[in-house]
């Protein structure tokens, strides 16, 4: 197997929970527009959009219990 001509590059420092909580943010705004629609559209997105929110915040406190968030 040939070797790599290239060093790998560092990798990108990222704040994920800064991610996490934007993703959880657009969820609600998009659960927040679908409960304004109503009956005009399927309930299954409604749940897509709460399963969402709670996926991310079981995230966020699981990122709390393995220090990864940053102490305030």
């Amino acid at each position: 197997m040939p070797r790599p001509t290239k060093q790998s590059p560092p990798p990108l420092r990222v704040d994920t929970a800064r991610v996490v909580l934007v993703g959880i943010g657009l969820w609600a705004v998009a659960l927040v527009v679908l409960l304004v629609l109503g009956d005009r559209v399927d309930r299954m997105w409604t749940w897509t959009c709460v399963a969402a929110i709670a996926l991310g915040s079981l995230g966020l406190w699981i990122m709390k219990l393995q220090g990864q968030l940053p102490r305030r």
